[in-house]
């Protein structure tokens, strides 16, 4: 199986600012092309794109395609569960909206400290691997956000019932304190398990590089190849990684990805060290690291834009121009139909589901301060 996934969060949208606008037409494109070069693995969720991308899955995937050319993963949404009742009810509804009768890969979704809880309060594990014995799902595991001590704790209890863990790792992150890429990957590395990367270039943020760090890559590296190609190797070159998720958006996005996955070749440890040295110059030009994963607006009672206002003031902030009057007029349009920034009451709500545990409510008034 080639190590390049195709992440369903991120599909190419009609309407920028509605992410139940898919633009299917070009997902079946991309799902064709991206079959038609040896790849066969497609990553969804409950929750994608407003509950959404299951069922797109069904209508470019499932229903154009023979079920022995892809594999499926999806993820039970251990953040909405309320009672054990649920496991079944989310699973069994997943299925229907995906258009299968199992799932070739099945996670316990974003298990942070709140989630976990969530997992083992209702019995998540053993209901998962009572699907796998009646063939409902082949292979089993978790998706992780979180401290690499809480990784160990669950690891210690499960171990035995998983067969991969799902982890947040790119250059950036690798040695972070904030989010501790490394550290987890020794974690699972311990129990010998395999290990599926998301987020490889951190929600586009190893896209669009200060032109520093551009510079030092063309200048230490083959300067033929894209700037996401780095990330995505850097990712797919660890051990014990057997896939790398990509949220491809575009059909560019997906063709550029493919051209240097499709006979993969690992990082040297020169070019290894020489793109670790790269995150130095990343992490000094970036204000707030928000990756846009859309997790902290799914319950903000004011209806605050939060990963579009932390762009905006990221960008104001790169920006010579200290009036910020461009990034402020595009925010005041933001705000004409969502709350502003001001307007957070401090519920923590985002807080306690953001996967790269940021401050937000603190991170919300440098953005007042500066847009308002």
């Amino acid at each position: 199986m080639k190590k390049l996934g195709f992440g369903l969060m991120r599909l190419p949208l009609l309407k920028e600012d509605d992410p139940t606008s898919i633009d299917e037409k070009q997902v079946c494109q991309m799902v064709d092309e991206f079959i038609a070069n040896g790849f066969t693995y497609f990553d969804t969720a409950y929750m994608y794109h407003n509950h959404e991308s299951e069922r797109v899955v069904k209508r470019c995937l499932v229903s154009r395609h023979d079920r022995n050319t892809y594999t499926l993963a999806s993820k039970l949404p251990t953040m909405f569960l309320k009672s054990e009742e649920d496991n079944s009810k989310f699973f069994n509804e997943q299925l229907e909206k995906c258009g299968v009768s199992y799932f070739d890969y099945y996670l316990l979704h974003n298990l942070n400290v709140n989630n976990y809880a969530n997992a083992e309060k209702y019995n998540s594990f053993a209901f998962c691997k009572k699907m796998q014995e009646e063939g409902k799902i082949k292979h089993l595991g978790f998706s992780f956000h979180g401290k690499a001590f809480e990784l160990a704790k669950i690891l210690e209890k499960h171990h035995n019932e998983i067969e991969f863990v799902q982890l947040q790792v790119n250059y950036i992150d690798y040695e972070s304190d904030n989010v501790e890429s490394h550290k987890c990957i020794n974690e699972v590395r311990k129990y010998g398990k395999k290990i599926i990367v998301m987020e490889p270039i951190k929600g586009g943020t190893l896209v669009n590089l200060p032109q520093e760090a551009i510079n030092y890559i063309h200048n230490n590296l083959d300067s033929k190849m894209s700037i996401v190609s780095w990330a995505i190797r850097f990712a797919a070159s660890l051990d014990d990684v057997f896939m790398v998720l990509s949220g491809m958006s575009n059909l560019a996005q997906l063709r550029d990805n493919m051209s240097y996955m499709k006979d993969f070749i690992p990082l040297t440890k020169n070019e290894e060290e020489i793109i670790l040295n790269c995150a130095n110059i990343i992490n000094d030009s970036i204000k707030i690291p928000c990756t846009a994963c859309n997790y902290c607006t799914e319950k903000c009672p004011k209806k605050i834009l939060i990963p579009e206002y932390f762009a905006l003031y990221n960008k104001a902030k790169r920006n010579l121009n200290k009036n910020f009057s461009k990034e402020k007029e595009e925010y005041q349009q933001l705000t004409i139909n969502n709350g502003l920034a001001s307007s957070c009451i401090k519920c923590r709500q985002c807080e306690n589901m953001c996967p790269q545990h940021l401050p937000i409510t603190r991170y919300l008034e440098d953005v007042a301060k500066i847009f308002e």
